[in-house]
């Protein structure tokens, strides 16, 4: 992968991303990229919520993609 797409979606999560997950006592932290899908660690209140897989695809791959990469893929990384 490349440092431009490591470093855009790092500017992402740290811009857009982890305010809103803060507002709710939680954070995430990018723990890989591999190929075009995005592994991300849940923590906080996000850990172990259950709209967590929500937040990753409909919050987080959503934005990815629409500023990144359509073809981003968001895990959860454990």
């Amino acid at each position: 992968m490349s440092d431009t797409l490591s470093d855009q979606i790092s500017l992402i999560l740290e811009e857009k991303i982890a305010p809103a997950l803060e507002m709710d006592g939680g954070y995430c932290e990018l723990v890989e990229i591999r190929d075009k899908v995005v592994f991300l660690r849940l923590g906080g209140a996000c850990s172990g919520c259950p709209s967590a897989t929500i937040t990753l695809k409909s919050g987080i791959e959503r934005i990815l993609r629409q500023e990144v990469d359509p073809e981003i893929l968001v895990e959860q990384a454990w």
